[in-house]
């Protein structure tokens, strides 16, 4: 349900962001509004963006190999990494030469009320994309904060999606500030000002990106639910305690799980081996996504090694 949930969330996106971006330059063609451009160039480069998530969902379903023995599901990570850069330099930096440019050298605007038209448009369409991607994330939010829910997704897709629409209906308010404000005094400056506000918002927005699927590529353990479900199914059935227990996520939806248990001293090698058989049938009725489980048969010495 996740991965097909992100799929259709970006898709919405892109769909919208192609749309937007075609009225958006078209707009800049009639008004020469520095902010109508800084916006066209966000919603292109959005759709990249897009296009590239979709790729790294792909790439992931990939099977193992022996060179990369447990798969391919951090491609997702790694494409989402790339969005994060992508939004920094194509849309931000892009952005705030573009309004730094405008301030210096302003110059009238042609036909504003068309641009006040396809940003009210604009609104709509990403209002829509955003609507979609609340739609799919709320199952996997639960009772989580949209800021936590942001932190702590391991599915990559939707909290770029949920950003780049939020980032787009300000950079859009921004845009619309700018253009009212360059018609009510007749001073383009302000244009200018509300590219650079948009540049702003999407660094911004690139660096919690940035942060965000960082953490991911290089490997977050399952979440504590989840860290102590499989902790509390490992036991029992011959096994007496965890001694230690480190999980990671090698995708959104697949987990490591390896971990040192207690077991009697005169176990059997046959008794090890069904108990170690049935913890792990117990893990994965638990917690699905452990789908890579690694266990070691160890004597109870009272003690956990260190991490």
């Amino acid at each position: 349900m996740s991965s097909a949930g992100g799929t259709r969330a970006v898709i919405a996106a892109l769909a919208a962001n192609l749309g937007i971006a075609v009225i958006k330059f078209i707009a800049f063609g009639i008004t020469g509004s520095s902010s109508m451009l800084a916006e066209g160039v966000h919603s292109v480069v959005d759709s990249g963006n897009q296009g590239l998530l979709l790729v790294g969902g792909q790439r992931s379903k990939r099977e193992a190999t022996p060179e990369h023995p447990f798969g391919y599901g951090r491609d997702r990570f790694v494409y989402g990494f790339l969005v994060s850069l992508m939004l920094f330099s194509a849309g931000g930096l892009f952005a705030l030469y573009e309004g730094i440019e405008k301030i210096r050298h302003p110059h009238p605007l042609d036909s504003p009320a068309i641009a006040i038209g396809v940003l009210v448009v604009a609104l709509g369409l990403e209002s829509f994309s955003l609507r979609t991607a609340v739609h799919e994330s709320r199952g996997l939010k639960g009772d989580e904060s949209w800021v936590a829910f942001i932190r702590h997704a391991k599915i990559p897709e939707l909290p770029v999606v949920l950003l780049e629409d939020v980032a787009a209906l300000i950079g859009l308010a921004f845009a619309l500030v700018g253009i009212s404000l360059t018609i009510i005094t007749d001073n383009s400056v302000w244009d200018g000002v509300g590219t650079v506000a948009i540049g702003a918002l999407l660094i911004m927005v690139a660096i919690v990106l940035v942060i965000e699927t960082k953490s991911l590529l290089l490997g977050e353990a399952a979440s504590p639910a989840d860290v102590a479900a499989i902790a509390e199914q490992l036991v029992g059935g011959g096994i007496e305690r965890v001694i230690h227990l480190r999980t990671m996520h090698l995708g959104p939806e697949e987990v490591l799980v390896a971990a040192k248990v207690a077991m009697p001293a005169g176990a059997s090698l046959r008794d090890v081996a069904a108990a170690i058989d049935a913890a792990e049938v117990r893990v994965r009725a638990a917690v699905p996504s452990a789908r890579v489980i690694y266990l070691e048969p160890d004597l109870d010495r009272g003690v956990s090694p260190a991490p």
